[in-house]
């Protein structure tokens, strides 16, 4: 039965206030440890991949500990591989013998990890990727049209079983939309799809007014060839226009990876982390970070360390995070602001010692907090609009990002400087 639509904002509202989830790529891939591209890259029979579907039973699969990890990384949703490109599903489908369920594991483990989200109060989102390696229509689809046909009708029955089988879904996040030999792969420029073929290829439109239909408070992303609610910057951390949602996507470790990459010796830093979560924050955006599970289901020390060290820092100053707006204000080689209100939050990633300078500050600043410390400091504003916040410590509190909020009169405004030379002598 079809359900009443709700609005993009009403839809938008927990993924505005959210700011940061924990992505998962989990699968058969594992197993090899390189990379979830493995089939592709190596050229590996599809015989011999499907083979590792009798050896993928992970005994230490535990989805609340995953959900616990990222409760402690100040995280609010999560987003699972149901189905990656080699087409083997966690979930459990009535269109597919290719399933953890069928398959050596005798588990849904999808439905396991939708409960562990449920019970841990995290929203619960999903990865499905439209496209099937196994289906020579993937990449001859002129040529087998038969078997093209077949892989788009698989994707929309099993998006069905999806939307119908685990109760509340919160969003989905579709990859693979990129087909060869039709154009546009994802040919995407400020969530509007600039001459492709790929929404009629993958019926694109009726997919999603099915998925609607079913779940209609669902967020859906833009990688089923239309542009739908949220845009999905990937390893890079990009703002789309004021009032669209986006959502930048980025491993833990390098690029070389999604899934579990067994030597992976460029693993991001802890102040590379929180950078880049601050940097999405400032463009009212969110910030998707990946981990890539064992076969068996756990989840390494170097990455749930990291997490973990991000989950403290947000404990003390997740208020600049959460729910933040965009800021007039430029923190130069300081950081970046972000906003709530009139309340504007210096994000401070190069320390300056005990007085920080911000020029250009239009509106009167009232009062000014060290976030995680509770330290009040001095105030003062001058010519140019230099806002000098005085009486930090000599040294930073925080070893990766320091945090004042600073109270304004009302929205913080940027001075204009139409006399570039003005500052010289004024």
């Amino acid at each position: 039965m079809a359900r009443r639509a709700t609005s993009y904002a009403q839809r938008m509202r927990w993924f505005h206030q959210a700011r940061f989830g924990l992505f998962i790529h989990w699968g058969l891939y594992s197993l090899l440890g390189r990379g979830e591209w493995v089939m592709f890259n190596e050229r590996v029979r599809r015989d011999d991949y499907a083979r590792l579907a009798d050896r993928f039973n992970p005994k230490r699969f535990d989805p609340d500990a995953w959900a616990a990890l990222a409760k402690a990384a100040g995280m609010k949703y999560m987003v699972l591989t149901s189905r990656h490109h080699d087409g083997f599903c966690l979930f459990d489908s009535q269109v597919s013998d290719f399933t953890a369920v069928k398959t050596a594991a005798g588990r849904d483990l999808f439905g396991e990890y939708v409960r562990a989200c449920r019970k841990a109060g995290l929203k619960v989102g999903f990865y499905y990727s439209l496209l099937d390696w196994r289906y020579d229509g993937y990449w001859e689809p002129d040529r087998c049209r038969r078997s093209a046909g077949d892989m788009v009708r698989q994707a929309h029955e099993q998006m069905r079983e999806l939307m119908t089988n685990y109760g509340r879904i919160d969003y989905i996040f579709y990859d693979g939309e990129w087909v060869p030999r039709v154009p546009g792969a994802r040919a995407m420029l400020d969530g509007k799809v600039v001459k492709s073929g790929l929404p009629a290829f993958w019926r694109a439109r009726r997919l999603n007014a099915m998925v609607r239909s079913l779940q209609p408070h669902v967020i859906i992303n833009n990688r089923s060839g239309v542009p739908e609610d949220v845009d999905t910057p990937e390893q890079n951390v990009a703002a789309s226009a004021p009032g669209r949602g986006w959502e930048s996507c980025m491993t833990l470790g390098d690029s070389g990876g999604w899934g579990y990459v067994r030597h992976n010796p460029n693993m991001k830093t802890v102040p590379q982390l929180l950078q880049h979560l601050v940097t999405a924050a400032a463009g009212e955006g969110n910030y998707l970070l990946n981990v890539g599970p064992r076969p068996d289901g756990t989840i390494r020390r170097e990455e749930s360390d990291r997490l973990r060290a991000m989950g403290r820092w947000l404990a003390a100053a997740g208020e600049a995070v959460y729910g933040s707006q965009r800021c007039e204000l430029s923190g130069g080689m300081l950081g970046l602001w972000t906003r709530k209100g009139n309340a504007g939050y210096l994000n401070i990633f190069r320390y300056p010692g005990r007085e920080a300078v911000v020029p250009l500050v239009a509106t009167k600043a009232r009062s000014a907090t060290l976030l995680g410390a509770g330290q009040k400091l001095k105030v003062r504003q001058e010519h140019n609009g230099r806002l000098i916040l005085s009486g930090l410590p000599a040294r930073p509190p925080h070893p990766y990002v320091n945090t004042v909020k600073v109270r304004f009169a009302s929205p913080p405004k940027a001075l204009a400087e139409p006399d570039l030379s003005a500052w010289l002598t004024e």
